[in-house]
Formats: structure tokens, C-alpha cells, sequence
């Protein structure tokens, strides 16, 4: 499936080591045609870290994709009623945002999004970032894994020494998993070995 002139809703969430490759992906989606609509997470909007600041975040996306980003819920929730996203992936996604999609919590402006757009049953694409993946966040993640309409980009755990729970998935397939989500299939094989 191509995915010139489809309509992705693409949300980031706090996990900032991975916005340098998630901007890749980003240019890549807009390169292929894609129409991006951006969503920012409090966290991504407002906490600056050793990876970069939200100033600098914010004026990325504007540049990428032409858009001011979704910024609050109230600007999330018409997703829902309007429809006009035809995708959306959560990118990176964190096990916050994980823990409380996969029960029902809708705070932020990323959690009102991926509600609004699958009450429409179309496809939410998860790009998982969390340091506690195969910890307590592994319940979620299975919840996440077994509901209709979600699709994971492909993981593995990243630093299986230092960090033998964490979980980040391998950015670079986001396109084709978008691509195999509008069809409703999972892209295979979904878990992959980062580098041995």
C-alpha cells in the first residue's frame, strides 16, 4: 500500500533518546507523500532534557509537516467525531502512555487522539519506548498486543545488559508497518533482536 495522500496522525510521547530517529521516519512519511498531522504529549511539549528541548521540537514538526501541532486535549477529542485521520501511531510511545492506554486513561492530548481515532475502528500503529517492557509494563504491552486494531512496529530490547527489561522499536520500519495497519495486519515478524 502506498501512503500518498493518507492521513496520519502521528503523537509523540516523553521518550526524547528517540525523536532524532522518529524525525527521520517523519521526513521519510512526508517524502512519500503522506499528510502529517502532528500531537505533542504534555511531557514532549514542556520537559527539556539532555536530548533537546520542546522549543526546538516544536518548530521540527511545524517545518516537517506544515502543521501547528495538537497540543491539548480539547484539540485531540474532534479526531473522533470529524474522522479524518485514515492512521495513528504513537511514536515514540512510552510505557506510560502504554500502561494507561491499555486501561482506559485518557489525560493527555495523545491518549484523547488514539481514543477518538479508534472509536472510528481504523488502525493505531505503537512504536514502544520503555525501559520496563519485560517488567511491569509487559501486562499492558499484551493487552496492547491482543486488542482489535492495534499494530506494534517491530521491537526488541535495545540493551539487554544494562537494561535487561527495556523495550524500543526498530524506527526504521514505521512505513511498512503503517502500510501493512491500513490493511489490518500486523507487520512480521513483530519481535526482532536489536544488535547482538
Amino acid at each position: 500500500m502506498n501512503l500518498k495522500g493518507k492521513k496520519v496522525g502521528i503523537a509523540l510521547t516523553g521518550s526524547f533518546c528517540t525523536f532524532d530517529k522518529m524525525f527521520i521516519e517523519l521526513l521519510k512519511l512526508v517524502e512519500e507523500g503522506a499528510d502529517v498531522y502532528p500531537i505533542l504529549s504534555g511531557a514532549s511539549q514542556t520537559i527539556t532534557s539532555r536530548f533537546g528541548n520542546p522549543e526546538d521540537y516544536l518548530l521540527k514538526l511545524r517545518a516537517i509537516t506544515g502543521r501547528e501541532p495538537i497540543t491539548c486535549i480539547e484539540g485531540a477529542e474532534p479526531i473522533g467525531p470529524k474522522g479524518y485521520l485514515d492512521i495513528l501511531a504513537i511514536i515514540p510511545c512510552t510505557g506510560n502512555t502504554a500502561a494507561k492506554l491499555a486501561n482506559g486513561i485518557t489525560d493527555t492530548p495523545v491518549l484523547m487522539a488514539a481514543k477518538a481515532h479508534m472509536r472510528n475502528n481504523k488502525p493505531l500503529v505503537i512504536s514502544i519506548s520503555t525501559n520496563d517492557g519485560l517488567g511491569m509494563n509487559m501486562k499492558n504491552i499484551g493487552l496492547l498486543c491482543n486488542t482489535k486494531n492495534i499494530y506494534f512496529v517491530p521491537f526488541g530490547q535495545d540493551n539487554w545488559e544494562k537494561k535487561p527489561n527495556s523495550l524500543v522499536a526498530h524506527t526504521q520500519l514505521l512505513i511498512p508497518t503503517l502500510e501493512h495497519a491500513l490493511e489490518y495486519k500486523q507487520y512480521q515478524p513483530m519481535l526482532l533482536p536489536y544488535e547482538l
